[in-house]
C-alpha cells in the first residue's frame, strides 16, 4: 500500500537557519524565503492534499550546532529533508549526517565549489557564475591590483584561492591578503584599512560574512576611502548587509550574485511586493532569501510527482527540472546537482538597491569544478 496516497498528514521538513548570532543578518532572510514558499504552497492546497510542515531550529551561529540539530532532525524528528546552511563550515557539519543517514540538505548559499554530493542539492552560485564575472569587470573598469580580505574559514580561503588564478591568468596581481575571525569587531578592520590606504590597490575583493561585513564597510568608510577609485567587491554582499551596515556606506560598492531585488521583470516585482507585505517596505529581499524561496518551490514540484520524501527518489526525479523564479528561470544540472542561475554584477546605491553593471544573455551552467574554466570567458 502506497501510504502517502492514503493520508492527509503533512510533509515533515528541517529547516536550520541561525536566528541568533553573528550570521542572523542573512540567515534570518533565508529563513524568511523558506517559510513564505511553505506557506504560499499551503495556501494552494499543500502538495497532494498534505500541507508542507517546517520543523525549524536555530543552531545560534554556531558551527557544531548544526550537525547536533541536523541529526535531530533525522533522528528524533523523523525528517529526510533539510533547508539550510548559510556557510561553508555549517554545510560540511552537516554533510556527514545527511551522508550517513541518507537524507536530503538544500543548500541555498553561494560557495566555493570543488563538492558533490548525492545528498546535497547546490541553488546557490559556484565561482563560475559570478567570481568570473566579478573578476573580469573588475579589472575592466577599475585596475589589475587586487587586495583580499575575508573571514577566517573555508569558504573565504578557497574563494580567494580561485580569485587569486582568476587574476593571475588576467595578467593581475595581489597585493595583500587578510583574514578576520568569524564574529569579527570594527576595530578589528581598523588596521587593515590602514594597510589598504597604504598599499593603494585599485579592487578590495571582500569575502567576510555576517555581522563582519557591516564593520568592515563602516572601518572603510570610516578611513575616508574612495569606492568610485578603490571599491570594495563581494559575492557576499546583499541588500541585508547594505541595510545593516547604512545606505550612505555601502554606496558605491560591488557584488556579483544571481539575483539583486531591483532586477526588472514582473515576476520578481510581485515577490518583493508580497515579501514586503509581510515584513515591511523596508524589507530588502536578496539573493541568499531568493535562492531559499525558489529552491523550497522546486522541491515541492517534485514531491508532487514523486508523492515521497524518500531521498533517492527525490534527488532522481529533481534533476533537470525546472522553475520560473524571481531571478529568471532556473534549472538543477543533472551533472552536479547545482542549479543553473543567472550571472548578474550590481553597483550599490544610494537607497540601498543595486544598480546592474552586468547580467547573463541566459542561465550559466553549473561547474562547480571549473572543468569549463578555459572556455568560460565566453560567458561574460
Amino acid at each position: 500500500m502506497n501510504r502517502s496516497a492514503q493520508t492527509t498528514e503533512p510533509w515533515r521538513v528541517g529547516v536550520l537557519f541561525s536566528r541568533t548570532g553573528f550570521m542572523s543578518v542573512i540567515e534570518e532572510t533565508q529563513l524568511r524565503g523558506t517559510l513564505i514558499a511553505i506557506d504560499e504552497i499551503n495556501d494552494r492546497g499543500g502538495i497532494n492534499g498534505r500541507p508542507l510542515e517546517a520543523i525549524i531550529y536555530d543552531p545560534g551561529s554556531d558551527t557544531r550546532s548544526y550537525g547536533h540539530l541536523a541529526k535531530r532532525l533525522m533522528v528524533e524528528d523523523g525528517v529526510s529533508t533539510i533547508f539550510g546552511c548559510y556557510t561553508s563550515s555549517s554545510r560540511k557539519a552537516v554533510l556527514p549526517v545527511v551522508e550517513r543517514l541518507n537524507g536530503l540538505l538544500w543548500y541555498p548559499t553561494l560557495y566555493e565549489g570543488f563538492e558533490f554530493s548525492p545528498n546535497v542539492i547546490y541553488t546557490g552560485a559556484t565561482p563560475n557564475q559570478n567570481s568570473l564575472q566579478l573578476c573580469s569587470l573588475l579589472m575592466k573598469l577599475y585596475g589589475t591590483r587586487f587586495f583580499f580580505i575575508g573571514s577566517d574559514y573555508i569558504y573565504p580561503r578557497e574563494s580567494n584561492r580561485i580569485m587569486r588564478e582568476m587574476v593571475g591568468k588576467s595578467g593581475g596581481s595581489v597585493v595583500g591578503e587578510r583574514y578576520v575571525r568569524l564574529g569579527a569587531s570594527r576595530l578589528e578592520f581598523a588596521p587593515i584599512m590602514q594597510e589598504i590606504k597604504r598599499v593603494q590597490p585599485d579592487v578590495v575583493f571582500s569575502t567576510v560574512v555576517g555581522d563582519a561585513t557591516t564593520y568592515l564597510y563602516q572601518a572603510y568608510s570610516d578611513m575616508g576611502l574612495d569606492p568610485k577609485v578603490m571599491p570594495i567587491a563581494s559575492l557576499t554582499t546583499s541588500e541585508a548587509e547594505i541595510a545593516a551596515m547604512g545606505h550612505d556606506v555601502g554606496e558605491g560598492h560591488l557584488t556579483a550574485a544571481p539575483y539583486f531585488q531591483g532586477i526588472g521583470n514582473t515576476l520578481n516585482s510581485a515577490f518583493v511586493g508580497r515579501y514586503q507585505k509581510r515584513y515591511g517596505s523596508d524589507a530588502p529581499t536578496n539573493m541568499c532569501l531568493e535562492a531559499s524561496y525558489f529552491q523550497v518551490n522546486v522541491f515541492a514540484r517534485t514531491l508532487e510527482r514523486a508523492n515521497s520524501l524518500e531521498t533517492p527518489k527525490l534527488r532522481a526525479m529533481v534533476m533537470g527540472s525546472e522553475f520560473e523564479a524571481p531571478q529568471g528561470n532556473v534549472s538543477i544540472n543533472p551533472n552536479w546537482g547545482h542549479a543553473d542561475l543567472w550571472s548578474r554584477v550590481g553597483r550599490a546605491n544610494r537607497g540601498g538597491q543595486f544598480d546592474i553593471l552586468f547580467e547573463s544573455r541566459t542561465t550559466v551552467k553549473a561547474d562547480p569544478y571549473l572543468i569549463g574554466y578555459g572556455r568560460s570567458v565566453s560567458y561574460v
